[in-house]
């Protein structure tokens, strides 16, 4: 009998998120639950990095060792606290989601940001090969001018740096990327995961670094449970420990090393109820 498809869902949460993915990664792969052989990766946001590494068929204890390095060519990223309640508040303003996301695009559009030919060069670097992978992989984004959701595969023939750095494009903080004379912002404006994603897989895992997840349309469990009442899935989120260790600021590349450390050691606490979900028993 054929084993049921698995589906690995990478949310968003900056550059300490995409360190705690690996390491949780690392840590239940070395428990024997290897989440690298899912049928398909869905990453939005921090999580399209980390799909994007784990995709590029790189061991994943390299891909771990690399967030223990210092942070060459990444840049702190700060944004006042203006910025930050702009954003808030103009996610929390009454609407359907394209509504809302077309909101927060024309921010996004109009805010004074590095140049994107600079965010581009970092992305790059973040990124072990810069072809798409042949194994299921999609990366999440949403026009700013729209406000829908646009998924990038491999056979959307962009760039995987231009729609990773799409899904990255943090609105007010990064500049929106231009895709074919049109401009995307990161995929956790519509939703931090986009665990909708997963319809028509058995078994579901995600992995949330921002356990505070605002908005009922992005919130993990309500879109899980769009996925129905017999498919096994469990969220892994941060724990106590964990939040301590990654910092305040998911922008900051100095907690990076200590983020990717304290996923490893949080494998240990999950491993159990990811297996579960997985079907794969630990080693």
């Amino acid at each position: 009998m054929k084993d049921d498809r698995r589906a690995l869902v990478l949310a968003g949460g900056g550059i300490t998120g995409i360190a705690w993915e690996l390491g949780i990664i690392a840590g239940l792969a070395e428990l024997g639950v290897d989440l690298a052989d899912a049928d398909l990766v869905i990453g939005t946001s921090a999580g399209s990095v980390a799909g994007a590494q784990l995709r590029s068929g790189t061991p994943i204890e390299r891909l771990y060792a690399e967030q223990l390095r210092d942070a060459r060519g990444e840049v702190r990223a700060s944004p006042p606290r203006r910025t930050l309640l702009r954003r808030a508040l103009i996610g929390m303003t009454p609407g359907t989601g394209p509504k809302t996301c077309r909101r927060i695009g024309r921010a996004a559009l109009a805010a004074r940001t590095v140049p994107e030919s600079t965010r581009r060069t970092v992305i790059e670097s973040r990124l072990p090969e810069r072809a798409w992978p042949q194994e299921p992989f999609k990366v999440t984004a949403v026009d700013a001018s729209t406000g829908e959701l646009v998924v990038f595969d491999n056979e959307s023939g962009v760039a995987l740096v231009d729609a990773v750095g799409a899904s990255c494009a943090v609105p007010m903080v990064w500049p929106p990327v231009t895709i074919r004379g049109r401009r995307y912002i990161d995929g956790g404006v519509r939703s931090w995961a986009n665990a909708d994603l997963a319809k028509g897989y058995e078994r579901v895992v995600v992995l949330s670094p921002f356990t505070a997840l605002l908005g009922r349309r992005g919130r993990v469990g309500a879109q899980l449970n769009q996925l129905g009442p017999d498919v096994q899935k469990v969220v892994v989120m941060p724990d106590a420990n964990t939040k301590r260790a990654m910092g305040s600021n998911p922008l900051d590349p100095a907690f990076r090393s200590d983020a990717a450390k304290a996923g490893r050691s949080q494998a240990r606490l999950v491993r159990d109820r990811v297996a579960g979900a997985w079907g794969r028993s630990p080693r």
